[in-house]
């Protein structure tokens, strides 16, 4: 399994901007499909978005299309969620995840290693 320790979060306004990093430790990085979820009080997990191991393409859930893009820096293990024009619904406790599913996974039962997650709240 792999570390994971996400940083980034806080308080903004709603109109917005945050990015999230995460970084992880070993040296097998490039192996891992990463992706971030979040989750908001009395909701379930949900997916946010994924990039792949080395071919970097990427998947977004609807919700965050066009706001918010993943991207991984392989030479750095670390992986960034930058979160564009924020809504007051898109306050949630986020979490980076690692997956060695072949592909984008999605859902939460693809990836094997969590961070702790960091908080985003969004006043509006």
């Amino acid at each position: 399994q792999v570390q994971l320790v996400e940083s980034g979060g806080g308080l903004v306004q709603a109109g917005g901007s945050l990015r999230l990093s995460c970084t992880a430790s070993g040296r097998t990085f490039t192996t891992y499909a990463m992706g971030w979820f979040r989750q908001a009080p009395g909701k379930e997990r949900e997916f946010v978005s994924a990039i792949g191991r080395l071919i970097y393409n990427t998947n977004y859930a609807d919700s965050v299309k066009g706001r918010f893009t993943i991207s991984r820096e392989n030479t750095k293990n670390a992986v960034y969620l930058q979160m564009n024009s924020l809504k007051p619904e898109d306050t949630a406790v986020y979490y980076c995840a690692a997956s060695t599913k072949v592909g984008l996974p999605s859902t939460p039962t693809d990836f094997g290693s969590w961070g702790q997650g960091t908080q985003v709240t969004v006043s509006s």
